[in-house]
């Protein structure tokens, strides 16, 4: 563990983390384009081609929960750690660590689809993107936890990102309860939502977590969250795009007037017919 963190150090302190880190937004930028063609294999593009499966509860709660911990280790590594001089860090890691308990702990065990079958090497492949993800934004967090001091908090782009976060939080938050809703306990099967953004796109739930991570890049100012950003969009787009073509398909109903993703129709065309609860 000493060696292994000597040659991260090493590293880090020689400039080839931002390197690394250039090498990892391009991985992210081939993923999107092979999501477009190969969907990853769980929800409703759940496959038993791709071997054993777990309830998707377990798989959520141990292919999430790297991040976080992650964060709060190198969150630990700063000193002194309480320092007025490291308040933005303690700001940035309190905004992740809040989506990820929600979305490595509360969301898996209160939705009801939670029983549904996930492909163990998804869990497994996101544990690796998870580990990845909180050790870039973790040392990026504790490298240049200097840069987040009493000037950060005040500055026009923390404001402003910082502000996109919670618009995409609550977003996200919403949307997901709404989905949550739609079924009983029990219950596996999918309904077509209806209410909030889900009159104007198909994915609001994507939408708010991609607003959310461009807010924190923002508000960050960093390359490692500016990755988080890009492997977000990466992770979702490609997945709105086919959950999009999807009800179309599946419900010869769906509304036509929807996006699957972008809200570009908002304020130029009619909500969606409200058949709540179909």
């Amino acid at each position: 563990m000493g060696l292994a963190r000597q040659q991260v150090d090493f590293i880090i302190d020689n400039g080839y983390f931002e390197t690394f880190i250039w090498a990892w937004i391009g991985l992210g930028v081939i993923t999107f384009a092979y999501l477009f063609i190969q969907p990853a294999p769980y929800g409703r593009h759940a496959s038993t081609h791709w071997g054993p499966m777990i309830p998707s509860w377990i798989g959520w709660i141990i292919m999430e929960s790297p991040s976080p911990l992650l964060i709060t280790f190198f969150l630990y590594q700063i000193t002194p750690p309480f320092d007025i001089d490291h308040i933005g860090v303690w700001i940035l890691a309190g905004l992740w660590i809040v989506h990820y308990i929600h979305r490595a702990i509360i969301q898996p065990l209160t939705n009801p689809g939670g029983n549904k079958p996930m492909p163990i090497i998804i869990s497994f492949s996101a544990i690796f993107f998870n580990l990845m993800n909180g050790y870039i934004n973790g040392r990026g967090l504790s490298v240049y936890g200097t840069h987040y001091g009493r000037e950060w908090l005040t500055a026009p782009t923390t404001i402003i990102g910082l502000f996109i976060f919670a618009v995409g939080f609550v977003i996200n938050r919403h949307a997901d309860y709404a989905l949550l809703a739609l079924r009983k306990p029990g219950e596996t099967g999918y309904k077509i939502p209806y209410g909030f953004l889900y009159e104007y796109i198909t994915c609001p739930n994507y939408f708010g977590e991609i607003v959310e991570w461009i807010g924190f890049a923002i508000a960050a100012r960093s390359l490692p969250a500016f990755s988080f950003a890009v492997w977000t969009i990466a992770n979702l787009a490609p997945r709105a795009v086919l959950h999009h073509q999807w009800y179309l398909q599946k419900f010869p109903d769906y509304p036509k007037n929807r996006r699957a993703l972008i809200p570009l129709n908002l304020f130029t065309q009619p909500a969606s017919n409200p058949k709540k609860g179909q």
